[in-house]
């Protein structure tokens, strides 16, 4: 059997050499990636381009990949047409985007699902990510800074956003494994409360916390959004990484919850993944069923419109919004980096985990991910948005700016004063 390439695959012949089942090579001998079928089928996939099915052999074990995932992720960006996204109308209906949308985001759902992600392994974050173990986009507020260094600098840029001052009450929704609460509460002076759905998470930010001495200024919690008590408003809140996984049938229920926890003239950091278009729910080419399967199960991709339209809704007044979408490409990369520089150690602590077999294949997926993903945000088929909003108090008459109606100044000078 001999290949007979596509138009989209035939332009990767410069970059990619084939081993085809039958051990014929189609492609020139230095090409600086090369990948090895098993199964006729994904040839057939690689033809049509189907980049989420080749995702799945590979993490299945029924294609290998050798290059590096800078090389691989190129010759991925060649293969691909045009806007990888899959336009609203391929989903069906409203309605039954709704329905799943709802059904995807119980309690119960939702527990199991960031689970499933985050309870990998702390050992195996470890590895890759910063000191701190930030696991959201970085803020490269000068070219020539480290990841750990960029990663500080973003959680002083969302601290300045919501101007937090000492004695204030301040919420963190999803907090991982602590970076911001401490940060907040350590450089800020705030009474900092953190929630999670993750075991792991939990158990390692209650260990920061003690080994701080801070049991009297942050306390972490193993628990819902929706389960929060609403009694004793809260001056400030962020949410980082988190609305992703809300589900867009289930914004107006999340925004609102918000609203009910801040009190009046508060504010609120809303900061996550948006979709690249208006019409762009899910990448194409079927990236956004591989990510689905293996990686975030329920994450819901919306477009930023969407977004501030449902915290509009809910009662908040966006007051300014941020796009970082090339800081997130780097920060990606800088993570798809560091694990490439670890695969070793990486595939022992999968394997102490979960089992040789079952270790390999999430770490095979974990490289397509995080490669992955710095390719669709350079690209612009996802961007990252900072919304910082507040809760109008109905206070007109200020000392300050008459109908201001909130602690935001609406100027942007308190972001980017030098620290002192």
């Amino acid at each position: 059997m001999l290949l007979r390439p596509s138009q989209s695959a035939a332009t990767l012949w410069p970059a990619l050499q084939l081993q085809l089942p039958s051990g014929q090579l189609i492609g020139p001998q230095e090409a600086p990636v090369r990948v090895q079928l098993h199964h006729w089928s994904s040839l057939d996939r690689l033809r049509s381009a189907q980049v989420g099915a080749l995702a799945e052999d590979y993490v299945e074990g029924r294609l290998k990949l050798e290059g590096s995932m800078r090389q691989i992720m190129a010759a991925t960006a060649a293969m691909v047409p045009g806007h990888a996204v899959q336009p609203k109308s391929a989903l069906g209906s409203a309605w039954l985007q709704g329905l799943r949308s709802l059904l995807l985001h119980t309690r119960q759902r939702d527990a199991a699902q960031i689970q499933h992600h985050y309870d990998v392994g702390d050992d195996f974050y470890a590895l890759w990510l910063d000191p701190r173990r930030v696991y959201s986009c970085a803020y490269f507020r000068q070219a020539d800074m480290s990841l750990a260094q960029a990663q500080e600098a973003k959680l002083e840029h969302i601290c300045r956003k919501l101007m937090l001052k000492p004695g204030e009450r301040f919420l963190d929704i999803g907090a991982g494994w602590g970076a911001l609460l401490l940060w907040a509460a350590e450089r800020h002076g705030v009474h900092a409360t953190g929630i999670t759905l993750s075991r792991q998470q939990h158990a390692h930010v209650q260990v920061l916390i003690r080994e701080r001495g801070l049991q009297d200024q942050v306390q972490m919690r193993l628990l819902d959004y929706r389960d929060l008590e609403e009694g004793l408003p809260y001056d400030k809140i962020a949410s980082v990484g988190m609305f992703e996984h809300v589900g867009r049938a289930r914004l107006p229920e999340y925004f609102g919850k918000i609203r009910r926890l801040l009190r009046p003239g508060g504010l609120l950091m809303n900061h996550g993944i948006t979709a690249g278009g208006t019409q762009h729910h899910q990448l194409g080419a079927g990236m956004g069923d591989f990510i689905e399967k293996y990686i975030f199960p329920g994450g819901e991709l919306l477009h930023t419109s969407s977004v501030l339209a449902a915290m509009a809704d809910a009662g908040l007044e966006m007051v300014d919004t941020e796009n970082l979408r090339p800081h997130y490409a780097r920060t990606l990369w800088a993570w798809s980096d560091a694990l490439e520089a670890q695969l070793g150690p990486a595939q022992q602590v999968l394997s102490a985990r979960l089992g040789g077999e079952q270790g390999g294949k999430v770490l095979r997926a974990y490289r397509i991910y995080l490669a992955g993903c710095a390719m669709g945000f350079e690209q612009g088929w996802m961007a990252l948005h900072q919304m910082l909003a507040t809760k109008p108090s109905g206070q007109i008459d200020t000392d300050d700016l008459p109908g201001s109606q909130s602690d935001y100044p609406f100027s942007r000078e308190h972001m980017y004063q030098p620290s002192s």
